[in-house]
């Protein structure tokens, strides 16, 4: 199989944007406070009354709250997904990137988790003039529509600007009827698989 482009621009998995801080991590104590706390004698040991409460006040109940689901997340969701002509990733060949994707309503903990969410990815293929640009969207529609809640609408499109027929292939993508169809398909249906093999 020749390949549109044989040499395209390759992101090292350090460049990749991750997820600085967790919330709800526990803040790292220096190792002497570790150490008087292992070395300490226990107060039941000197004082025989001393009531014992079985609750810790250092974990709260935050740290196991459900998160929703925003950008960070959908990015990882579909930048492991391997491209169909190269050995890589999505993400490690900046076809999909942190910024280009958007949530609509913004995610928030305290929202309605019935309420319709649309999910807006847009694709750069690595050349203007990609011929596996709707298959790559194809898969990256897939990825999201297995993982995400059924509340998500999920939208795929090329950043405008970055393939020659931006405009057909977002057609493409947006037709339910010609997806659907080409799910049936056995062939693209197998390279799809294939892409989506890598994800976790």
């Amino acid at each position: 199989m020749e390949k549109d482009n044989a040499n395209p621009t390759i992101l090292n998995t350090s460049q990749l944007p991750t997820r600085k801080g967790r919330r709800g991590r526990k803040v790292q104590r220096d190792a002497g406070s570790r150490i008087t706390d292992v070395m300490r004698k226990p107060r039941y040991l000197s004082d025989p009354f001393y009531d014992i409460s079985w609750s810790d006040d250092t974990e709260s109940d935050d740290e196991f709250a459900a998160e929703p689901i925003d950008e960070q997340e959908v990015y990882d969701l579909i930048s492991t997904i391997s491209d169909p002509e190269h050995p890589l990733s999505l993400g490690q060949l900046a076809v999909v990137n942190l910024p280009d994707i958007d949530i609509t309503p913004s995610p928030s903990a305290a929202a309605d988790p019935n309420t319709l969410t649309r999910v807006l990815v847009r694709i750069t293929p690595t050349i203007t003039h990609c011929s596996l640009a709707t298959v790559i969207g194809l898969g990256v529609r897939v990825r999201l529509e297995q993982a995400l809640p059924p509340n998500y609408r999920v939208d795929v499109m090329i950043k405008e600007g970055s393939h020659s027929q931006d405009d057909q292939v977002n057609k493409q993508l947006a037709d339910k009827e010609r997806v659907a169809a080409a799910l049936e398909n056995g062939t693209l249906k197998g390279v799809l698989d294939k892409m989506l093999e890598t994800c976790v």
